[in-house]
């Protein structure tokens, strides 16, 4: 029961986090159509920084909530859970309040110091959602913590369509509102209707808010229930103090708090050394800036696309093995552990073997108005790639060490990488022959690294050993076949359909159906396991015939 509901829970944040990401897309595309790259320098430094804001309140704290959660439930006592989801709840109240004025008022301070003075406004319309992001957020790590995702899943769904109507409305209305009034209207078309795309994340915020609150509230009979019966059972648990479990929360939540600043701040660091090392290397700065937008604006964007569906296995397993530990249940957590890697892997490999064979047909696919950069991307997008296995796996047994009480260990993992990556792509971005390729490489020896020292570090704490066999040769045998019949149908069709972009389309959905038919030929996916996904007892007895 417990793997069905660790297998449906991932399941169903996979899905949502796929939704939130093509409703993201869609956002974007009419939005830079209507303000054009001037409105959007107005939208991003606003996004920078409440992206800043919100990664210092709700990295860490919902999975601390999470582990804490479930670590009492495990035993039963849902009046110390409840307890310290309350302490967590008002704690995200208060960031989330101070994140707002820091914001709000300090406006103008940090779009001077984005060197974008007109990106004031979006960042005073965007602070909003501050209050109310981390406040969704505690709820949602209650729940998971309950191994309740479906919450969490609708929640996050419901705020991306927020955020998409309401920011496209409102950046319509105001924009050709400022347009029509002309040389009458205080404020820049531009400017104005940037403002009013950042404002849908406020609207976005509120909407995953109140599916939260309802949640809640339709739970509370429920809640109070199990908290009644824990009484009945029994002496009660002796209550933590509130500045203990405040304690236990700053504990857990501040190590993945750094670990998630980690790669930001190395972005930011790429920046001056890619684009240093090619001018040294006797490339224009223009030219090199050119090519550094193409490796992190265009293959970048794409590497990172794969990450919701290991950040699902990783989100499902944290309250799993957190209560399989508190209780000293080894088998049970290292049977979460090896499934948990498997999972990543099984959906890590193909999305990568699949972009290195379609690199750049997906690129031109997605940039059409920006074919030659699209297609100068394409080697650096063929390189990192081969990084997406290894993200997959860092991800989920950061999830893995976290429940376990060891969250510090995978941010030294990965500072470890980064600075194996720092000196990669300071040798190898200055070889002309290489350029921006040696970035690209950097990031994969740092995933590489990081994986490699996660796997040690849970076979050290845990136990656990992994079935190389099922765990890495089935699913790399699936995937190679299914990224050649790929690249073959996409040679076929792009000459059938005279260089039709559709060639790319269809070659993704046949590479979909070769490596869905590959895992159950080679047994990657067992019988068992589809039964336990969401509706997998239907779709067992549809492809009975290939499962014995």
């Amino acid at each position: 029961m417990a793997k069905k509901s660790f297998i449906q829970g991932a399941a169903v944040l996979a899905v949502a986090g796929l939704l939130v990401k093509v409703l993201g897309a869609i956002f974007k595309i009419p939005l830079g159509n209507m303000i054009g790259a001037d409105g959007m320098a107005y939208y991003n430094p606003a996004y920078y920084v409440y992206n800043f804001f919100l990664t210092l309140a709700t990295a860490g704290i919902p999975v601390a909530i999470s582990r804490m959660v479930s670590e009492r439930v495990s035993f039963g006592q849902f009046r110390e859970a409840h307890h310290v989801f309350k302490i967590s709840r008002a704690l995200m109240m208060a960031i989330g309040v101070g994140s707002f004025i820091i914001v709000f008022f300090g406006a103008e301070i940090l779009a001077q110091a984005s060197n974008v003075p007109g990106a004031a406004m979006s960042m005073r319309a965007i602070s909003p959602a501050l209050i109310f992001v981390p406040l969704m957020a505690s709820y949602r790590g209650y729940f998971q913590g309950m191994q309740e995702m479906t919450p969490t899943a609708v929640s996050q769904v419901v705020e991306q369509v927020f955020r998409v109507v309401v920011g496209l409305s409102l950046a319509y209305f105001l924009y050709h509102g400022a347009l029509e009034l002309g040389a009458a209207s205080r404020f820049d078309p531009k400017e104005i209707g940037a403002a009013g795309a950042t404002l849908g994340a406020a609207a976005g915020a509120v909407g995953g808010l109140l599916v939260m609150l309802i949640v809640y509230f339709r739970s509370k009979g429920k809640i109070k229930n199990r908290i009644a019966r824990e009484r009945k059972g029994g002496p009660r648990s002796a209550r933590e103090s509130s500045r203990t479990i405040l304690k236990k929360i700053i504990v857990i939540a501040l190590p993945i708090t750094i670990g998630a600043c980690i790669m930001p701040i190395v972005n930011l660091i790429d920046v001056a050394i890619v684009v240093r090392r090619l001018m040294e290397s006797g490339l224009e700065r223009a030219v090199a800036e050119n090519m550094y937008g193409q490796l992190s604006s265009f293959a970048g964007s794409l590497i990172n696309f794969p990450q919701v569906l290991t950040q699902a296995v990783a989100m499902s397993l944290v309250p799993l093995v957190a209560a399989a530990f508190k209780q000293r249940d080894l088998p049970y957590l290292r049977e979460n552990v090896q499934y948990g890697l498997r999972m990543s892997v099984i959906l890590g490999l193909p999305c990568a073997l699949g972009l290195f064979a379609l690199a750049e047909p997906i690129l031109v696919l997605l940039y059409p108005s920006q074919q030659a950069s699209a297609i100068g991307a394409a080697p650096a997008l063929m390189v990192m790639s081969i990084g997406v296995v290894f993200l997959s796996t860092v991800q989920t047994l950061t999830g893995v060490l976290q429940g376990i009480g060891k969250q510090m260990i995978p941010v030294r993992n990965l500072a470890v990488g980064v600075i194996a990556k720092i000196a990669i792509t300071w040798v190898l971005t200055g070889i002309p022959a290489i350029n921006v390729l040696g970035a690209a490489a950097g990031t994969v020896t740092a995933y590489l690294i990081a994986s490699i020292l996660n796997i040690l570090a849970v076979r050290k704490y845990t136990g656990t050993y992994f079935d190389f066999v099922a765990t890495a040769v089935k699913p790399f045998i699936s995937s190679l076949v299914m990224a050649v019949c790929a690249w073959g149908s996409y040679q076929l069709l792009f000459a059938l359909l005279n260089g039709s972009r559709m060639a790319t389309v269809l070659a993704i959905l046949f590479a979909i159906i070769v490596y869905a038919v590959m895992v159950l030929l080679t047994r990657t996916i067992t019988k068992d396991e589809i039964s336990r996904m969401p509706k997998g007892e239907k779709i067992v007895r549809i492809l009975d015939k290939f499962i014995k």
